[in-house]
């Protein structure tokens, strides 16, 4: 499975921007995988921001990020969203989607230790 990672770019604070990921390849079908995205600012370690789980539209986020920021997901696009508002400069990062084979419906992860896959990252800078 191959993730393309998009919709990153500059943007003012209080502004809004939404990432993509898309999945393709063989193997598993979509609404096998469980998903998840974290970020990495520079000289910090990847964290956690946002996950979902493979049914039922179970959502968990970073405290930073609740209120703020809507994981979904679009089974028919095999694709999975992170619609950002109210962006503020400390979520200037990469942010990099996950991808597991989650083994029951209901859950998610907050943590990379599960992930099988990865996009490549887009960056994310916003500008106070």
């Amino acid at each position: 499975v191959q993730l393309q990672a998009s919709g990153g770019g500059l943007v003012q604070a209080e502004g809004s921007l939404r990432l993509s990921c898309a999945a393709s390849g063989r193997g598993r079908t979509f609404t096998s995988y469980a998903w998840g995205w974290f970020r990495q600012a520079p000289g910090k370690e990847r964290d956690f921001v946002a996950a979902i789980s493979r049914s039922y539209g179970i959502t968990y986020y970073a405290d930073s990020v609740k209120g703020r920021f809507t994981i979904s997901r679009d089974n028919a696009k095999n694709t999975v969203y992170l619609q950002m508002n109210s962006l503020k400069p400390e979520d200037t990062a990469v942010y990099y989607c996950g991808a597991w084979t989650a083994p029951s419906m209901r859950v998610v992860s907050t943590t990379p230790t599960p992930y099988n896959y990865w996009g490549q990252g887009t960056l994310v800078t916003v500008s106070s």
